[in-house]
């Protein structure tokens, strides 16, 4: 994640978006450098737009359970912790 932070921050000063100078941020910063994750990162910038990313981001809709969901389920004595698994998104969005 601190990755994707130093990826806004470059953009916002219009530095170069690079795996080197991510690197230098997060170093510089006192983070922990994870050279996977930034490789993956700049290779998702290099499809898409930063700009069309944080656009699409800050308007993404909050999806609420469905309301069947719910009222369909019997009363049991004990409830069970029910795990959601979402499907794993792919592209630059997985990132954020």
């Amino acid at each position: 994640m601190e990755s994707i932070y130093a990826a806004l921050l470059l953009h916002k000063v219009g530095g170069k978006i690079t795996e080197a100078n991510v690197e230098k941020v997060l170093t510089a910063a006192g983070a922990k450098v994870d050279k996977t994750e930034i490789t993956k990162l700049i290779a998702g910038l290099k499809v898409a737009n930063i700009d069309d990313v944080i656009k699409n981001a800050s308007a993404m809709p909050v999806m609420a359970a469905p309301a069947g969901e719910k009222a369909g389920k019997k009363k049991e004595g004990k409830k069970k912790k029910e795990e959601v698994e979402e499907a794993e998104p792919t592209g630059i969005g997985s990132l954020f």
